[in-house]
């Protein structure tokens, strides 16, 4: 057999088996789905000319890779088969290195999706995490390492969740006593909450702190951000974190690192029981967002997520300029709101976010 029949096989072999787990699936909802036969994938990249599905095992080792073929109005999709909840995934986006105009696809680079409902993993700083030449400083000159190990990663869940009628007591504004505060600061330290709690959302919907709320006479509290969110490297550095959270990742994850129940999915349940608790108790949750920027910083920041799946649609550029960014928040980046998809995306997010019922009830006045 020839080298060329050799690969012609292979590659052959690889279709035939992306035949078998890949179905067309939806483009909608955005995101990771989970259905009977497995699991729908759905993407926005407008200029990728090729989406890469990566899986991963418990240890963080890439063991998949499929090819979405489908593409619905810039939306690539796809269902696989077999794949359920606690899966953890990303993305590699093939497209054109052209940081003059705007362009910065780098398929070395694993990414977040954009639309991920819990995220697994933190960031090595040290690693191979930008899409450009970090040695030289040059922007436009592209890095060809994989940054799979340094990065976090998206996680299936399960969606289900038994709210048990639960529904947010709606107080009115004007009777409204709002009560800010940090999910990780209000119990870390808190003796009446056991230990294993402290700092969670499971130790702010305790028993204790539900009724030190009632005692204040509060009608509400304040989420300082709860999206998930990274540490700058240069806190690394000095061996501190991130604590007030306005460095986003993802706009549909809760943070990972205010869970007592892991990152690959617990997360999620976690928060939910935490706002049946509160609402049980007559407390409304509200949630501090920043949508305005991501962690991603300008044109010499890391490529975790949007920069990486369409960098010309998620972010605001300098006119006549798209190598450089509009910096209207001071983070070095500005989400490009003026785009459908991206106001989309906020919205989904805002809607995620909000009680069902509430939805429901106001869609009925």
């Amino acid at each position: 057999m020839t080298v060329l029949e050799a690969f012609q096989t292979a590659e052959s072999a690889s279709l035939h088996k992306e035949d078998r787990i890949l179905l067309p699936g939806r483009p909608y909802p955005l995101g990771a789905t989970v259905h009977k036969k497995g699991t729908n994938f759905a993407i926005f990249s407008q200029d990728a000319t090729r989406v890469e599905l990566c899986l991963f095992d418990s240890d963080g080792k890439e063991t998949d890779s499929i090819a979405l073929r489908e593409r619905s109005a810039y939306v690539w999709h796809g269902l696989v088969r077999d794949i359920k909840p606690g899966q953890v995934y990303g993305y590699r986006i093939h497209g054109p290195w052209e940081p003059d105009k705007g362009h910065r696809f780098n398929h070395n680079k694993l990414l977040v999706d954009p639309y991920a409902k819990a995220i697994s993993g933190s960031v090595d700083w040290k690693a191979p995490i930008f899409p450009y030449d970090l040695e030289s400083g040059d922007d436009a000159r592209l890095d060809e390492r994989d940054s799979a190990m340094s990065v976090p990663k998206s996680v299936v869940i399960d969606n289900e969740f038994d709210w048990g009628g639960d529904c947010a007591p709606e107080i009115p504004l004007v009777d409204s006593v709002i009560y800010e505060v940090h999910v990780k600061g209000f119990s870390i330290r808190n003796p009446m909450v056991p230990e294993k709690l402290r700092g969670t959302y499971a130790g702010l919907a305790h028993e204790s702190s539900i009724n030190y709320f009632k005692k204040l006479g509060i009608t509400a509290v304040e989420l300082l951000p709860i999206h998930h969110f990274i540490d700058e490297g240069h806190l690394l550095d000095k061996g501190l974190s991130d604590y007030w959270g306005y460095n986003t990742l993802g706009y549909f994850a809760p943070m990972s690192r205010y869970s007592s129940s892991g990152d690959r999915g617990g997360q999620v349940r976690e928060f939910k029981e935490m706002v049946k608790a509160l609402h049980a108790a007559g407390i409304e949750v509200i949630l501090d967002v920043v949508y305005n920027h991501t962690c991603e910083g300008n044109h010499m920041g890391p490529m975790l997520s949007w920069k990486g799946v369409c960098n010309r649609t998620y972010y605001r550029t300098v006119e006549g300029d798209p190598r450089h960014y509009m910096d209207y928040t001071g983070t070095g980046n500005t989400l490009n709101v003026r785009n459908p998809q991206v106001l989309k995306m906020l919205m989904d997010s805002l809607r995620y976010w909000l009680p069902k019922c509430t939805l429901t009830d106001s869609a009925s006045i």
